[in-house]
């Protein structure tokens, strides 16, 4: 069977602070700007999730796009949508909450759960210029 590629895009809002307890304030101010704002800041992230596999013969898909639309909204989005990175998700504590450690965490929380298909790439866009993308390296 052929081998395909498909990306699922969704959308969430969060606000963080990116702040590093290990580094001193001067450190911290200097490291990450204006991100280091003591009341934080948001964004409007949209993230892309591809997975591949072999196309299904009698479906015609890799996956069911509405299957990965659910387990995004169940793995991700319900816990990131309208949230403080910092403070209200769990899987992400201790951790700085930057664009490469969230497409980081995302994928860990992704890529047990897709049985049958192989995760590629989490790419998360923080802003219409900015983007990160990880492949499991």
């Amino acid at each position: 069977m052929p081998i395909a590629r498909v990306t699922r895009r969704v959308h969430f809002s969060a606000g963080h602070r990116l702040h590093n307890d290990d580094l001193s304030d001067d450190q911290n101010r200097e490291t990450y700007g204006l991100c280091n704002n003591p009341t934080g800041h948001g964004h409007n992230y949209d993230l892309e999730v591809t997975v591949e596999g072999e196309v299904d013969p009698v479906t015609g898909y890799v996956m069911d796009l509405k299957r990965l639309k659910g387990l995004l909204e169940r793995d991700v989005l319900t816990d990131v949508d309208h949230a403080n990175l910092n403070v209200d998700v769990k899987w992400l504590a201790g951790i700085v909450p930057t664009t490469e450690n969230l497409a980081v965490a995302i994928w860990r929380r992704l890529e047990a759960g897709l049985g049958g298909v192989r995760l590629v790439a989490v790419r998360l866009w923080e802003t219409d210029r900015n983007s990160v993308e990880y492949r499991g390296e």
